[in-house]
């Protein structure tokens, strides 16, 4: 519940219309500017930057303010040149919307006003002679006549320029096996079938120092799957997860010595990073795939379920 209660002022108030105040389209700024400028005396000449200032409003809120008074036609303003040549600005404040056709007939009934300059003198005409000739700008930038490097005789020595090096060309430096490989890349897992084809090349040239450092094919196939995102996450950019993967080429493993144990088929392709945890207990069907296919073992068996039941190549 809200009471509320008025005490008539003994002197200096307004009267305004509840439309004004509780106007849908104005601001609180833009009433308080309007009604501002409505409680003012008659023959005020406070402009409606002045009356702003005045009750600290900002440039920005002034500005929005300002506009929307003059589109609801609480504001007009119009500019002209008075006598001396002086352009005016008139600004119209009404209680009332006014159009323009009713706003430029009471404009064109007041005055015009030429602005005081003798208070400001920065704003009177000069009366200085001009001087003779046209102006010379002031001379800026070039270099002094004189070499400043004359005056001492311990000059640093020049640095000698190498030339630069003849850029190698890149497209040959990827061999066979490193296209073949990128090129099945998109058919290893769903999440690689975007690659760009502009890419080929720099994911081909990776993959050869792979090749050149003794990885196995099937140790690339392996490395990148176990670095895909095992939890569901899309890969929207396949090309730079490639490159990022095979950025960095670690040290191949050593291969065993003649007449050394065979290490057991799940160690066999243990790749050069650490496992997923999804692929963890893989391991890489021995049959005949067109790709690296892994299978999850119940005891030491080395073909996958399908191989195993048919004993025959799988598709």
């Amino acid at each position: 519940m809200i009471y509320r209660h008025h005490t008539p002022p003994p002197r200096a108030f307004t009267q305004f219309s509840h439309d004004l105040i509780r106007h849908p389209r104005l601001s609180s700024d833009a009433v308080r500017l309007l009604t501002w400028q409505l409680s003012l005396p008659d023959g005020a000449r406070e402009s409606l930057s002045r009356t702003a200032e005045r009750a600290r409003i900002g440039a920005c809120a002034f500005t929005r303010a300002k506009r929307q008074l003059k589109e609801e036609g609480f504001v007009h303003e119009r500019r002209l040149q008075g006598p001396g040549g002086h352009w005016i600005t008139q600004q119209l404040v009404s209680n009332v919307p006014l159009s323009a056709a009713e706003a430029a007939k009471i404009l064109a009934g007041m005055p015009v006003r030429v602005p005081d300059t003798s208070a400001s003198p920065q704003l009177a005409p000069s009366t200085r002679v001009p001087a003779v000739g046209d102006p010379t700008p002031p001379p800026t930038g070039g270099h002094p006549r004189k070499d400043a490097g004359e005056n001492t005789s311990h000059h640093p020595a020049e640095p000698e320029r190498r030339p630069d090096p003849e850029p190698a060309s890149e497209a040959a430096e990827a061999p066979e096996a490193a296209r073949t490989l990128v090129a099945a890349l998109p058919h290893l897992s769903p999440d690689l079938r975007r690659i760009p084809r502009g890419m080929h090349d720099e994911l081909a040239r990776l993959v050869s120092r792979w090749l050149a450092a003794g990885h196995t094919p099937t140790a690339v196939r392996t490395h990148i799957l176990r670095s895909l995102p095992d939890d569901g996450t899309p890969v929207h950019r396949p090309g730079g997860l490639l490159r990022y993967l095979l950025r960095d080429v670690p040290h191949a493993p050593a291969a065993p010595a003649p007449g050394a144990a065979t290490a057991p088929p799940a160690a066999r392709h243990p790749g050069p990073t650490r496992p997923s945890s999804r692929l963890a207990g893989l391991r890489e069907c021995e049959g005949d795939h067109v790709q690296a296919t892994l299978f999850r073992p119940v005891a030491e068996e080395t073909l996958c379920r399908a191989c195993s039941r048919h004993s025959l190549p799988c598709p």
